[in-house]
């Protein structure tokens, strides 16, 4: 089959959809928990970095937002979806300018994208409570971001070096 066909890439980012979403349902069970709420693993976020590699930005951001949409009407609720818009959108748009810029390896990316997905989020939990003194949460959430973008980031490259041997 060829894989520049526009069905064989429709096919492809719906496999990688459902992916995501299975991956988002995995973090959704595991209890991971290190005394602070809202820290997860960003597994379902793989699905980011492989199809901007290895398709174009307009397939990964509507990849992106059908699993934030989808993981939060199956696994949240509607604040739960708020928080993942923001953190979603501000980390795929960080992706993809600096995957343009073409200066950070997959790994880098993935790192900046996991911090820029935590500023976001707490921009936003400080918006909607109203509260600033919720910051004090940022150096906890740029050590996590960092940690998560990082092993997101190499099993990212681990799957795309694999597809583009294929």
């Amino acid at each position: 089959m060829n894989r520049n066909t526009p069905a064989s890439r429709v096919a492809f980012c719906g496999v990688i959809t459902a992916l995501s979403i299975v991956l988002g349902y995995v973090e959704y069970l595991i209890p991971f928990s290190v005394g602070i709420y809202g820290i997860k693993l960003g597994l379902a976020n793989l699905s980011v970095l492989i199809l901007l590699y290895l398709t174009d930005t307009k397939s990964a951001f509507l990849v992106h937002l059908a699993r934030i949409l989808l993981c939060g009407m199956l696994f949240g609720n509607g604040v739960s979806i708020l928080y993942s818009l923001a953190g979603g959108l501000v980390s795929f748009l960080c992706m993809a300018l600096l995957k343009q810029w073409n200066r950070l390896s997959v790994v880098g990316i993935s790192i900046c994208g996991g911090v820029a997905h935590n500023l976001a989020q707490l921009g936003a939990a400080i918006l909607l409570v109203d509260e600033l003194r919720i910051a004090f949460y940022l150096p906890v959430l740029l050590i996590a971001g960092t940690l998560a973008g990082f092993l997101v980031g190499l099993c990212s490259l681990s799957v795309i070096r694999a597809v583009k041997k294929q």
